[in-house]
Formats: C-alpha cells, structure tokens, sequence
C-alpha cells in the first residue's frame, strides 16, 4: 500500500495546520516539536509564526540540539541567546535536548554505516514528536527535509560528529560520501523506532535555497520560487515527494537546486533509509 503525502500549494501558516489536520492522527503524551532555530544571519529559515497554528494545535515542546561546529549555536548558552534573539523563546517553550549531558544513546540493530546514534538526553522526556521542516538544499547532504531532521536534527553536539564521522567524530569532515548518507539513515531509523508510531510530519517547500539554514549570513538566496506544503506519517515518502516535485518544477532555477542535490547523491539517503524499514518511496501524492 502507497504511502499518503497531502499536499497544499497554500504556503501559509494557515495552510500549514490544513495539511496536519488532513493526516487525522493524534499525537499522544508530551511532544516534542522538532524544528530549525536557524543559523545566526540566515535568511531563509522559517521563522517562529510561520509554525504557530499547528505548535498552538498540537501543543507540546519545541525543541532543538546545538550543532558541531563554530557559529552562534555551538553552546547550549550561545543557542538559547539565538532562540531569543530569533523569536522562539518568547513565543514557546524551547527544550535544548543537549544542553546538558551525557547524551542517550540509541541502539542501531541493522545499520548500515553505525551501530548507536548520540541524542540529547532530554528525549527521554518524550513521547511524540511532530517533524517541522523546511526542505532546501544541504551543502554536505544535498537536502534538507523530514529524514535530517530525524537524523542530523536529533543529534547531540557529539552526535552530529558521530554522524557526518561515519562512527569517527574525530574525522567527521573527511568521509566517504555514500557511508555519511547511510549514517544518516541509520540514525533517522533510531529516532523513529525510539517514537515508534507516534510521529508526524510536515515539510515545507518554501525559500528553496541550495543551502541549509545552518549556513549563516553567507547561504545563497532562494533559486526557484515556492512549491507548497507537505504532510505525512512516512519521512521517506514525505523527502521522496519533495525531490519529486523538484523535479516536476518548471522553475529554471530548479537546475542549481537539482545539481546541489544530485552532486552530493541525495536520493541515496531516501534509497538506505527505505531499505532500512524507515518508510517507502512509493507513495500517494494528494492534492488538497
């Protein structure tokens, strides 16, 4: 049976909640809202009142990990200076997972590239979690949807290393490409098993920049004009549906967004963690 994935060209708060709301599932005890609090001069990232129906919908916790490298989000104290400075903090309750260790790590029985995946110990506090992301470009992972977010997202400080190291944080920018996008699979596969079915997600294709919102003041303007909303309970359907409508774009500007994607083997991403049991490519694209 395909996988469902409704889809909205409203590109609105609103529409937003319309497409959550298509899903008719219940996310049930505490929730973690996973989003993306930006990078510090990053002027693509989906700011706090874009999500503010469906986090006032659903309710729960927003939710982030702090990043592995130099920039205004390294430091649980620097990461919460930002989550002010951006909004989010004054607007809802923010959950830092790593702020403090030791980190939780998640067992990966069948992984393909790692064995254990390194997230901030506050998931423990978790029984759900609604996947908020915006798809674009990703310098190293060639996007960014609902699969990084479980993944690279997830991940502590140290986990974020573990990762881009294929199991080496001490060598996590020099990697063998294909291993990385399996390690990224791998730990997409423990954070869903970790929440089993009580998860969704909604992925906004808005602000298509070749670049992630981790790059700061340098990321690279939008290259192709808006796309619309997506929502499903399958991540992999969900990522799928977006390359797809890539694809399909009669944007001209779609090639630069496609060469970012294809340069760094994306779809091989969506190819492991479908093989891993994460969710299904084929699906069923719905129009509301």
């Amino acid at each position: 049976m395909k996988s469902k994935v409704y889809f909205c060209k409203d590109v609105t708060p609103e529409g937003v909640l319309t497409l959550y709301k298509k899903l008719n599932k219940e996310l049930t005890g505490r929730i973690a809202i996973k989003v993306h609090s930006g990078e510090e001069g990053n002027p693509n990232f989906l700011r706090p009142e874009f999500w503010k129906p469906v986090v006032d919908f659903v309710g729960g916790t927003i939710v982030e990990c702090n990043t592995a490298y130099e920039g205004a989000r390294n430091t649980a104290e620097r990461h919460r200076k930002l989550f002010k400075k951006h909004g989010w903090s004054d607007m809802y309750p923010v959950d830092l997972l790593d702020a403090e260790g030791p980190d939780m790590a998640l067992k990966i029985h069948n992984g393909k590239a790692i064995k254990e995946n390194y997230v901030g110990k506050d998931l423990a506090c978790y029984d759900g979690t609604l996947v908020l992301s915006h798809f674009k470009g990703h310098p190293m992972g060639g996007f960014g949807g609902a699969l990084k977010q479980l993944s690279i997202g997830f991940a502590s400080s140290y986990g974020k290393k573990y990762i881009h190291g294929v199991g080496d944080p001490k060598n996590f920018w020099d990697r063998e490409q294909d291993r990385f996008l399996e390690a990224m699979a791998d730990a997409a596969w423990s954070v869903a098993d970790y929440f089993g079915g009580n998860a969704a997600y909604i992925n906004v294709m808005k602000n298509l920049s070749v670049d992630c919102d981790c790059v700061g003041a340098g990321a690279k303007l939008p290259c192709m004009g808006d796309v619309g909303i997506l929502a499903s309970l399958d991540p992999v359907a969900i990522d799928q549906a977006c390359v797809d409508l890539v694809y399909a774009s009669d944007d001209p500007g779609k090639k630069d967004l496609v060469e970012r994607m294809e340069s760094r083997h994306g779809i091989h991403t969506l190819e492991a963690a479908e093989s891993l049991g994460i969710g299904s490519r084929d699906y069923e694209l719905i129009g509301v």
